[in-house]
């Protein structure tokens, strides 16, 4: 590596480091649900051996009913040993392997190009992307196995130089699978694809290439248990095109509606057509521009709204390194173009939010390395132009600013207050309440509209693992796949919009406990005092506290 080339890729890791690093613990406004569970699962076995379930070292979590894989939470456990179970803690992560991710994506493009300014840009643009930077400072296990891939790639694609690295490559391969599940589907699914393109190649190397699918399997096996029980489709009901309760009753109303003779209307109103429509529909709608340039993914989670996955001035690169691949016979676009295929296959099998950026991040390094060729492309026509070259340099290098400066703005500033009901916000203010007034009760009853205020509280209040694990108050319910918690310690979680759970019911049915109730504005009467109210960002009303004590009423005259 030059000298030159050095310190530029120390720049382009310090920068995106700090892009993912600063104001981690502000922005996204507060932890999700799936955070804090990935935060108090570790903190649990970091404490105790054992997760929420009493289950020591699983191999997959249990949570919410969803079963999350492990990865994430166990690499999850260093940060809160050192920072804490909070924000930084659980964020800490993300920013370090995010930012690994970028230097990572540099060798591999130089691998790939067999250029280090191709290697850079591609690097710089992982590095300041939106739809990266974005997954890489909360806590999403995509991101995590968006690591392993671009490792396993920059192994695999060494290994076509000297062999050895072909088996070195399945570990990280492997180790996606224990991250998230798209990439369960897309590891084996890419690997296969790689066998049946470059079989000329490999079949001189079957020795070992056997080695290295020996040495992944074996890898696999702690999920095989897994996979051969029930728990395998958990998480795939709660998303899946074919688990869509409306699915059914489409069909047989367009079945009824067809004015075509029979059996027609059942050959082409049936499961399987429709199921292969909508897997089309959605696999396609991660192509278009909306999704690459213009809007991006729906979910506010997942995506800063009203700009695309890409900066708008990537397009012309990202056509002229796609034209390029095949100009400059590079040996490795049936590897690229495999890639980019099939990352948007696992996704294309789910109902919600789609085009979804989450699922789909996997294909987020594919497109900047696609950019660096065409940078290195285009650069090329600009050759003892000095006037041209000049210009067209000045006009990318303002594009770029002001590209970046627009989405960190909407990022730092308007994207928090817009969005920080998506977030959550607001169950951190209410522990912290709680943690304050808890001893002061008999019962706290803390509604569940939003999701999951009891691994919230859990976090927040750095709740003693093994005193859940054994809590003989806690009470758990199952429904659509989903996992509740109703009870444990002296908290009571209903949803205090449903009959039967309202504020009234409650009040009757603890005639001598003095109460603190968590609820929103519509949940509590509005003569009672509001102990604190807590607002979203955008000033609307998340919580109200209130206080009711049964047990002095009941001693009036």
């Amino acid at each position: 590596m030059k000298k030159y080339s050095f310190w530029a890729i120390l720049l382009i890791v310090v920068l995106s480091f700090v892009l993912r690093f600063y104001k981690v613990t502000e922005d996204p406004p507060s932890l999700n649900w799936d955070e804090t569970s990935i935060g108090f699962n570790a903190y649990s076995i970091l404490k105790t051996g054992k997760d929420e379930w009493n289950k020591p070292f699983p191999i997959h979590f249990k949570a919410y009913g969803e079963y999350k894989l492990p990865l994430q939470i166990y690499l999850s456990i260093p940060g809160i040993y050192v920072f804490g179970l909070n924000e930084l803690g659980v964020r800490i992560t993300p920013v370090v392997y995010g930012t690994l991710t970028v230097l990572l994506l540099f060798f591999l493009a130089k691998e790939l190009f067999d250029s280090e300014v191709a290697a850079m840009v591609s690097a710089f643009l992982l590095g300041v992307s939106p739809w990266h930077i974005h997954l890489t400072r909360a806590s999403f296990e995509s991101s995590l196995a968006t690591f392993w891939i671009v490792l396993g790639m920059w192994f695999l694609v060494k290994g076509f130089k000297k062999e050895k690295w072909f088996v070195f490559s399945m570990i990280p391969f492997a180790l996606s699978m224990f991250t998230y599940n798209s990439a369960r589907i897309f590891a084996p699914m890419f690997l296969f694809t790689t066998l049946i393109i470059y079989r000329k190649k490999l079949i001189e190397s079957k020795k070992i290439i056997l080695i290295s699918l020996i040495v992944f399997t074996i890898l696999l096996i702690p999920l095989a248990p897994f996979l051969l029980s029930g728990e395998r489709s958990a998480r795939y009901k709660l998303v899946s095109i074919t688990d869509d309760p409306g699915l059914i009753p489409r069909i047989n109303e367009n079945r009824g509606n067809s004015h075509l003779p029979q059996p027609l209307p059942h050959l082409v109103h049936n499961k399987v057509t429709y199921v292969a429509f909508y897997f089309v529909r959605n696999y396609l709608a991660h192509f278009t521009p909306e999704f690459l340039f213009i809007s991006g993914a729906p979910h506010k989670q997942h995506h800063l709204q009203n700009m695309g996955e890409l900066y708008l001035l990537q397009a012309p690169f990202l056509l002229a390194g796609l034209f390029a691949l095949f100009y400059l016979r590079n040996r490795f676009k049936g590897l690229l173009f495999a890639w980019l295929l099939l990352a948007f296959v696992p996704v294309a099998v789910t109902q919600d939010s789609i085009p979804h950026a989450l699922r789909t991040l996997i294909a987020a390094p594919f497109y900047q390395l696609v950019c660096g060729l065409g940078f290195v492309f285009i650069s090329r026509w600009f050759r003892g132009k000095a006037f041209i070259k000049v210009l067209s340099s000045f006009t990318l290098f303002s594009m770029i600013i002001i590209s970046i400066t627009y989405y960190l703005y909407n990022y730092y500033v308007i994207y928090p207050i817009a969005y920080s009901r998506d977030w959550q916000y607001g169950y951190k203010q209410v522990v912290n309440y709680i943690a304050l007034h808890k001893a002061e009760y008999d019962e706290i009853v803390f509604t569940r509209h939003y999701g999951e205020p009891h691994m919230f509280t859990l976090f927040y209040l750095n709740y003693d693992p093994a005193r859940y694990q054994n809590d003989p108050s806690l009470v758990r319910f199952e429904t659509n796949n989903w996992v509740w918690v109703l009870r444990f310690d002296k908290f009571y979680f209903p949803d205090l919009g449903d009959k039967g759970t309202q504020f009234v019911d409650i009040v009757k049915a603890s005639p001598s406990k003095k109460l603190l109730f968590i609820g929103r504005k519509g949940d509590l009467p509005q003569d009672l005092p509001r102990l604190l109210s807590i607002n979203f960002l955008n000033g609307e009303n998340a919580f109200d506290i209130v206080a009711v004590n049964n047990s002095l009423s009941k001693q009036k005259p």
